[in-house]
Protein backbone atom coordinates (compact mmCIF):
# COMPACT_ATOMS: atom_id res chain seq x y z
CA UNK A 1 0.00 0.00 0.00
CA UNK A 2 2.77 2.40 0.68
CA UNK A 3 4.30 2.13 -2.52
CA UNK A 4 0.67 2.98 -4.29
CA UNK A 5 0.57 6.11 -1.87
CA UNK A 6 3.55 7.32 -3.28
CA UNK A 7 3.23 6.61 -7.13
CA UNK A 8 1.05 9.66 -7.76
CA UNK A 9 4.08 12.06 -6.12
CA UNK A 10 6.63 10.77 -8.82
CA UNK A 11 4.26 10.84 -11.57
CA UNK A 12 4.04 14.66 -10.73
CA UNK A 13 7.61 14.75 -10.71
CA UNK A 14 7.65 13.11 -13.81
CA UNK A 15 4.66 15.33 -15.65
CA UNK A 16 6.68 17.55 -17.58
CA UNK A 17 9.00 15.21 -18.74
CA UNK A 18 6.65 12.76 -19.99
CA UNK A 19 4.61 15.41 -21.86
CA UNK A 20 7.61 15.73 -24.01
CA UNK A 21 8.14 11.96 -24.20
CA UNK A 22 7.28 9.71 -27.49
CA UNK A 23 4.40 7.45 -26.19
CA UNK A 24 2.72 6.02 -28.90
CA UNK A 25 -0.64 6.97 -29.67
CA UNK A 26 -0.99 9.74 -27.71
CA UNK A 27 0.06 12.63 -30.61
CA UNK A 28 2.28 14.07 -27.32
CA UNK A 29 4.73 16.64 -29.03
CA UNK A 30 8.38 15.12 -28.90
CA UNK A 31 11.28 16.19 -27.70
CA UNK A 32 13.96 13.75 -28.08
CA UNK A 33 17.27 15.11 -26.57
CA UNK A 34 15.25 15.76 -23.34
CA UNK A 35 16.93 12.84 -21.15
CA UNK A 36 15.29 12.88 -18.58
CA UNK A 37 13.12 15.13 -15.98
CA UNK A 38 14.77 16.99 -13.82
CA UNK A 39 14.91 15.87 -10.10
CA UNK A 40 17.74 18.02 -7.56
CA UNK A 41 20.33 15.80 -6.46
CA UNK A 42 19.83 16.37 -2.24
CA UNK A 43 22.97 19.10 -1.08
CA UNK A 44 25.22 16.05 0.97
CA UNK A 45 25.16 14.09 -2.29
CA UNK A 46 26.02 16.83 -4.43
CA UNK A 47 28.99 17.35 -2.26
CA UNK A 48 30.16 13.50 -2.53
CA UNK A 49 29.34 13.38 -5.64
CA UNK A 50 32.66 16.26 -6.13
CA UNK A 51 34.54 14.45 -3.13
CA UNK A 52 33.93 10.98 -5.07
CA UNK A 53 35.36 12.72 -8.38
CA UNK A 54 38.39 13.85 -6.37
CA UNK A 55 37.86 17.57 -7.85
CA UNK A 56 41.31 19.88 -7.95
CA UNK A 57 41.11 23.81 -7.68
CA UNK A 58 41.28 24.70 -11.03
CA UNK A 59 40.37 21.86 -12.34
CA UNK A 60 36.89 22.11 -14.52
CA UNK A 61 33.72 20.28 -13.59
CA UNK A 62 30.74 19.76 -16.31
CA UNK A 63 27.29 19.21 -15.06
CA UNK A 64 24.91 17.61 -17.69
CA UNK A 65 21.80 18.26 -17.22
CA UNK A 66 22.18 20.62 -14.87
CA UNK A 67 18.88 22.02 -13.44
CA UNK A 68 19.04 24.96 -11.17
CA UNK A 69 22.75 24.65 -10.71
CA UNK A 70 23.95 23.30 -7.37
CA UNK A 71 26.36 21.43 -8.69
CA UNK A 72 28.24 23.90 -10.70
CA UNK A 73 27.80 26.44 -7.82
CA UNK A 74 28.88 24.27 -5.34
CA UNK A 75 31.49 22.97 -7.63
CA UNK A 76 33.14 26.40 -7.39
CA UNK A 77 32.63 27.56 -4.00
CA UNK A 78 33.40 24.52 -2.38
CA UNK A 79 35.96 22.70 -4.55
CA UNK A 80 37.67 25.81 -6.65
CA UNK A 81 36.71 24.59 -9.66
CA UNK A 82 35.40 26.38 -12.97
CA UNK A 83 32.57 24.97 -13.92
CA UNK A 84 29.92 24.64 -16.90
CA UNK A 85 26.21 23.43 -16.85
CA UNK A 86 25.07 21.98 -20.08
CA UNK A 87 21.24 22.02 -19.82
CA UNK A 88 18.91 21.80 -22.54
CA UNK A 89 15.63 23.81 -20.59
CA UNK A 90 15.44 27.60 -21.16
CA UNK A 91 13.42 28.24 -17.55
CA UNK A 92 16.25 25.98 -15.64
CA UNK A 93 18.89 27.71 -17.67
CA UNK A 94 17.75 31.04 -16.69
CA UNK A 95 17.13 29.95 -12.63
CA UNK A 96 21.19 28.52 -13.28
CA UNK A 97 22.05 32.04 -13.95
CA UNK A 98 20.71 34.09 -11.88
CA UNK A 99 21.77 31.38 -8.55
CA UNK A 100 25.03 31.68 -10.03
CA UNK A 101 24.92 35.89 -10.37
CA UNK A 102 23.40 35.67 -6.97
CA UNK A 103 26.28 34.04 -5.76
CA UNK A 104 28.93 36.04 -7.58
CA UNK A 105 30.85 33.34 -9.34
CA UNK A 106 29.84 34.37 -13.15
CA UNK A 107 33.70 34.24 -13.66
CA UNK A 108 33.68 30.66 -12.66
CA UNK A 109 30.36 29.37 -13.78
CA UNK A 110 28.87 29.58 -17.03
CA UNK A 111 25.46 27.44 -18.00
CA UNK A 112 25.49 26.60 -21.51
CA UNK A 113 21.94 26.35 -23.16
CA UNK A 114 22.77 23.17 -24.80
CA UNK A 115 21.67 19.12 -25.45
CA UNK A 116 24.02 17.08 -23.72
CA UNK A 117 24.35 14.36 -26.36
CA UNK A 118 26.02 17.18 -28.88
CA UNK A 119 27.68 19.69 -26.25
CA UNK A 120 31.62 19.85 -26.12
CA UNK A 121 33.21 18.34 -23.35
CA UNK A 122 36.80 18.35 -24.11
CA UNK A 123 37.43 20.83 -21.38
CA UNK A 124 36.10 18.79 -18.70
CA UNK A 125 38.35 17.52 -16.45
CA UNK A 126 34.86 15.99 -14.50
CA UNK A 127 31.49 15.43 -15.41
CA UNK A 128 28.59 14.68 -13.32
CA UNK A 129 25.21 13.38 -14.23
CA UNK A 130 21.65 12.30 -13.01
CA UNK A 131 20.24 10.44 -15.99
CA UNK A 132 18.53 7.05 -16.25
CA UNK A 133 20.09 4.59 -16.95
CA UNK A 134 18.83 4.31 -20.70
CA UNK A 135 19.72 7.75 -21.10
CA UNK A 136 23.21 7.16 -20.24
CA UNK A 137 23.14 4.71 -23.07
CA UNK A 138 22.27 7.24 -25.45
CA UNK A 139 25.02 9.64 -23.82
CA UNK A 140 28.23 6.99 -23.62
CA UNK A 141 29.28 7.17 -27.14
CA UNK A 142 29.19 10.59 -26.89
CA UNK A 143 31.29 10.84 -23.52
CA UNK A 144 33.68 8.42 -25.11
CA UNK A 145 34.67 10.54 -28.21
CA UNK A 146 34.48 14.04 -26.04
CA UNK A 147 36.43 13.20 -23.08
CA UNK A 148 40.13 13.18 -22.42
CA UNK A 149 41.82 10.27 -20.74
CA UNK A 150 41.97 10.50 -17.07
CA UNK A 151 38.44 12.61 -17.29
CA UNK A 152 36.47 11.51 -14.45
CA UNK A 153 32.49 10.86 -14.48
CA UNK A 154 30.15 10.47 -11.91
CA UNK A 155 26.72 9.13 -12.55
CA UNK A 156 24.40 9.29 -9.75
CA UNK A 157 22.07 6.55 -8.81
CA UNK A 158 22.10 4.73 -12.92
CA UNK A 159 24.97 3.11 -14.03
CA UNK A 160 26.85 3.41 -17.66
CA UNK A 161 26.40 0.00 -19.03
CA UNK A 162 29.68 -1.00 -20.67
CA UNK A 163 32.16 0.93 -18.32
CA UNK A 164 33.77 -0.51 -15.21
CA UNK A 165 33.33 1.80 -12.64
CA UNK A 166 36.48 2.66 -10.71
CA UNK A 167 34.26 2.80 -7.60
CA UNK A 168 30.90 3.11 -6.01
CA UNK A 169 29.83 5.29 -3.25
CA UNK A 170 26.66 5.03 -1.07
CA UNK A 171 25.25 8.22 0.40
CA UNK A 172 22.28 8.60 2.50
CA UNK A 173 19.16 11.34 2.06
CA UNK A 174 16.21 11.85 3.00
CA UNK A 175 16.06 8.12 4.32
CA UNK A 176 17.02 6.39 1.33
CA UNK A 177 20.58 5.28 -0.02
CA UNK A 178 21.76 7.30 -3.19
CA UNK A 179 24.54 5.38 -5.67
CA UNK A 180 27.36 7.20 -7.16
CA UNK A 181 29.25 5.52 -10.40
CA UNK A 182 32.68 6.81 -10.78
CA UNK A 183 34.84 6.27 -13.69
CA UNK A 184 37.67 7.06 -15.28
CA UNK A 185 38.47 7.51 -19.05
CA UNK A 186 41.36 5.33 -20.15
CA UNK A 187 43.96 6.60 -21.95
CA UNK A 188 43.01 5.43 -25.82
Amino acid sequence: MRTLAVLPSVFLLAAPWLAQAQIPGIGAQVKPNRLAPFVPSPQNVVDEMLRAANVKVGETVYDLGSGDGRIVITAAQKFGAKAVGIEISPKEAKLSRERIANAKLEDRVKIVEADALTADLSQADVVTLYFLTSSNDLLRPHLEKSLKPGARVVSHDYPIRGWKETRIEKVESYKRVHHLYVYEIPAK
